[in-house]
């Protein structure tokens, strides 16, 4: 195949052309079957105006051609030379709009007589096109949610718009064209308009509080324009009219109710009579901050029907839609006028009912009052819930599960991301992070998305992010939020909140907290390794610093980091559930690890940007750190203050012990502790994260791979083996006896235990970026025991990029796609190093020795029992088969799973005939077949 333009993007957004910059950055992909193909020269062409741009730069390239103004489309088209000679053909033309406003004229406009506290309204305008129009453009925000409609048809297909930002000093607008509608004539504006994140008692633990303001306003201006240059602007003001609508009440958290008999049919077309509304009222100041959307907008992604319809014990009808999702139900029915449907809606049952204490304060229940007009149909406007299961009670006659949908919601993310193996249980696993991640990143990067919660976490957001911008193009809609996060930071003076938006500064604003802070840094950071945005280092660079700054302040003058108060290793599994900061892990080991691993950072980021004088300083400030970190946690042996996972997982995640023989020792007690803990997961949403890294560069792969194939709690695959669907935010969340974990806390879909997956991408398939942006690929892929095959694919900025392994009859077949213009590292699971152009690439090694472990036998150690799922189960069978059963439970009590003590030690009280039983019962395990004792 001829090389070609593949793909021609602006500022990485594959789902529209608007911009909401005059210089917007271009990026392509070319495809090509010619092997090695790398870009020499490429030519940017707009009209008769062409660039050219030497070079391999094809990521981000910066505009070329004079600003655009406000409005205005530009067709920009690409071809590019290989270093071979050959030349692409001209793409097809992008069309860029630059969908900003010149200026805003329009004023906050609301009900003028609100009936209560967060009053949904409708608002109507109706005005005249004149002959000759040649381009009308339409500008909306709210402080709210609003929904608008031209001539009584919807304006775009974005649902709870403008979306959540910090909005006393950002707002988002949307922006339409709407030419093609627009005849002249009459014609009528409509909007409907709700509180949504801007009028919500938030609460974590306090009182509910409502933020921002009691009452929703709307602001939007349509501008006409004509072929004789003319122009109109129609805006909100007090021309327009204002009534309470079919919507009594809305809120994210307790759900919508409408009462449909309260419709004005016609409301939202030209000659409706509104003379019994009220003018609409200017309220406030004008708005500040206003920003031209540049991240997707929250869609409706999808639908799903119940895969089954039942009644719980008290009558109620329970649909199961057989997945954890985040949406709505859309109900089409019909009844007497006055009839009233209410859905309530959770993620698990108790005793064949919902289970609704997970939801905390949250009432997640949706009511619809007929009209008795036929069949209406009902879907809630301006909320969302986290639900597998719903009730409905009310429904007249006969109940028709085909009449009923889930309709999913989520920031509309391009997916870029898959990963399959030959495990069902592990792709059940991924599956279940791809769904939990679809669901909470909502408008916000949330931590749930179901009970009295739905903050922006910072703690939550950076542990996931790797995993987050593998899955979903992440890019636009992260970039978002953390402006939000630096607009929080600086009212703050540099310390970084708990959340953002934050709306609760009372609880959120208690000084600097480690890994919940550090997401000003890592963040970005993880942005610009998977994009290769440099601008986006640079704009966050400043907020990077300040919190460095801050931090640097707390730790003493070694760099140890222990005075304020910390949340630590959030969620231990050995905390007391309605206690998850009482962690194993002292809050100093996690706090000075971070302090060390964000100035190393922020450090190399400083070089990256030309700040030589920050970069030495940081640099330093690190190493200190590191040092004290060593020192004060760290015995010459390798055990550490805190004999947990989480404190020896960061300090081989994060790089902080420089001596390497004292790095291999903690290495080997970060194993003997998973074994130690039954290979079960031991560690909190810290610890969590790094956990699989760190034994994997401790060279404990056998000891990952037994926690990873765990099913027993906690572990992984505990909740998928009960049927989860979505990652939990605890462990044991449902216990196997089917009741709930006694915690106030049992979100059923959790984002931050899911990172997870990036080890799964970037080890067990091996695909990960080399250098930011993918222009260096590295591919090294690592076989699992348990394993047949493994593959991750990834639609990075130059294309597709995939590696993968599976095992053939001569050994591993190790397979890899690098595309165009980009290179890739290559580590073989047999030793082999090399480097590899763009193409489709295959090796064959001899079996890993990591997947084709030595035979256990007595004089194995017992750490390597320990590591052999299927030694591991023999072992202990052979025991329980002895005529002394003190044998069998000695050696569970006293054995000591360490490299250095041979299972014929851990039998010292054996005689003959039992060493002989054991033998034998190991000799029978060996090759492998895996599994989890």
């Amino acid at each position: 195949m001829p090389a070609r333009i593949a793909t021609l993007t602006a500022e990485l957004r594959s789902d529209s052309a608007a911009v909401a910059v005059a210089t917007p950055r271009l990026s392509w992909t070319v495809a090509s079957d010619d092997p090695g193909w790398i870009q020499q020269w490429a030519e940017l062409r707009r009209g008769d105006e062409v660039r050219r741009i030497d070079g391999r730069a094809s990521v981000l390239a910066d505009w070329p051609f004079a600003p655009l103004a406000a409005g205005e489309r530009a067709h920009v088209e690409v071809r590019a030379a290989s270093t071979k000679g050959t030349v692409t053909p001209w793409s097809s033309p992008l069309q860029v709009w630059a969908a900003f406003a010149a200026e805003w004229t329009a004023r906050p406009i609301a009900l003028a007589d609100p009936r209560g506290i967060a009053q949904p309204a409708l608002l109507r305008r109706e005005f005249t096109v004149g002959a000759g129009l040649a381009r009308a453009t339409l500008h909306w925000t709210a402080l709210g949610v609003v929904d608008l409609v031209l001539d009584g048809a919807p304006v775009g297909d974005a649902v709870m718009t403008p979306g959540w930002t910090s909005y006393r000093e950002r707002l988002v607008y949307e922006t339409a064209d709407v030419t093609d509608i627009l005849a002249a004539g009459p014609h009528a504006l409509g909007a409907l308009l709700a509180g949504g994140w801007y009028t919500e008692g938030y609460q974590v633990l306090t009182a509910p509080k409502r933020f921002y303001g009691d009452q929703p306003r709307f602001a939007g201006q349509l501008v006409l324009e004509y072929a004789d240059g003319s122009r109109e602007v129609v805006a909100t003001d007090p021309s327009w009219r204002a009534a309470a609508g079919p919507i009594l009440s809305s809120g994210v958290y307790d759900g919508e109710h409408v009462d449909a008999r309260l419709t004005p049919h016609g409301w939202d077309r030209s000659g409706f009579d509104d003379s019994a509304w009220a003018p609409a009222v200017v309220t406030g100041e004008p708005l500040r901050g206003l920003e031209a959307r540049d991240a997707p907008p929250v869609r409706r992604t999808g639908s799903r029907t119940a895969q089954s319809v039942t009644r719980t014990p008290s009558g109620r009808i329970l649909l199961d839609f057989g997945q954890n999702l985040v949406g709505r139900l859309r109900l089409r029915v019909s009844g007497a006028a006055g009839t009233t449907i209410t859905v309530r809606h959770a993620e698990v049952l108790q005793d064949g009912e919902l289970a609704l204490r997970p939801l905390k304060s949250a009432k997640a229940t949706d009511s619809f009052t007929l009209a008795g007009d036929g069949v209406e149909e009902f879907e809630p406007r301006f909320t969302f819930h986290g639900f597998r299961y719903a009730d409905i009670d009310g429904w007249p006659g006969e109940f028709d599960a085909d009449a009923v949908e889930a309709v999913i919601l989520g920031s509309d993310l391009e997916r870029t991301g898959w990963f399959s193996s030959s495990d069902d249980l592990l792709n059940r696993l991924h599956e279940n992070v791809v769904w939990t991640e679809r669901g909470n990143y909502l408008a916000v990067p949330q931590d749930c998305p179901q009970r009295d919660e739905r903050l922006g976490w910072t703690g939550d957001t950076q542990l996931f992010a790797p995993t987050a911008q593998f899955l979903f193009d992440t890019h636009a809609f992260l970039r978002s939020w953390l402006r939000d996060l630096r607009i929080e930071q600086d009212r703050l003076g540099g310390v970084v909140p708990l959340f953002a938006p934050d709306v609760l500064p009372d609880f959120a604003d208690r000084g600097p907290m480690a890994a919940w802070g550090d997401a000003i840094a890592i963040v970005p950071d993880v942005l610009a390794r998977s994009s290769g945005d440099r601008e986006l280092l640079a704009e966050f660079y400043p907020g990077m610093r300040a919190w460095l700054e801050v931090v640097l302040a707390e730790a003493d003058d070694e760099g140890l980091w222990t005075s304020g108060r910390q949340l630590g290793d959030w969620l231990d599994p050995n905390a007391p559930p309605n206690a998850p900061s009482r962690t194993r892990t002292d809050s100093d080991v996690v706090a000075t690890a971070y302090l060390a691993r964000t100035a190393q950072l922020t450090a190399d980021i400083a070089e990256t940007l030309g700040e030589d004088a920050d970069a030495a300083r940081f640099a330093a400030a690190a190493a200190s750190a590191r040092l004290a970190f060593t020192d004060a946690f760290v015995t010459p042996s390798g055990r550490m203050m805190c004999d947990t996972q989480t404190a020896y997982a960061v300090a081989i995640a994060f790089d902080l012990i420089e001596d390497a023989e004292l790095r291999r020792l903690v290495g080997d007690r970060l194993a003997f502790a998973v074994r130690r803990d039954g290979h079960h997961i031991a560690t909190g949403l810290v610890g969590t994260a790094v956990l699989m890294q760190a034994l994997t560069a401790a060279g404990h792969l056998d000891t990952a791979e037994r926690l990873l194939f765990q099913t027993e709690s906690p572990s992984w695959l505990y909740p998928v083996t009960v049927g989860a669907t979505t990652v939990w935010e605890r462990w044991d969340g449902l216990r196997e006896d089917g009741s709930l974990n006694p915690g106030a806390m049992i979100s059923f879909n959790h984002v931050a235990f899911g990172a997870v997956a990036e080890w799964l991408h970037t080890t067990v398939a091996g695909l990960e970026p080399d250098e930011p942006g993918y222009r260096r690929i590295r591919i090294a892929p690592t076989p699992l025991r348990r394993l047949s095959h493994a593959q991750a694919r990834h639609l990075t900025p130059y294309g597709h990029a995939s590696a993968g392994w599976e095992r053939a009859t001569d050994g591993v077949r190790v397979f890899a796609e690098v595309p165009p213009n980009t290179t890739a590292v290559v580590a073989l699971p047999d030793g082999r190093r090399t480097e590899v152009g763009s193409g489709t690439h295959e090796w064959l090694c001899p079996e890993a020795p990591a997947s084709d472990p030595a035979p256990v036998d007595l004089e194995s150690s017992m750490a390597d029992l320990a590591d052999d799922p299927a030694a591991y189960r023999a072992f202990h069978a052979a025991l329980a088969a002895q005529p002394n059963r003190f044998l069998a439970a000695g050696v569970r009590a006293n054995a000591l799973y360490t490299p250095g003590r041979s299972i014929r030690d851990a039998l010292i009280f054996a005689d003959d005939a039992a060493l002989a039983a054991v033998s034998a019962a190991l000799a029978t395990t060996h090759p492998n077949p895996g599994g989890t004792p």
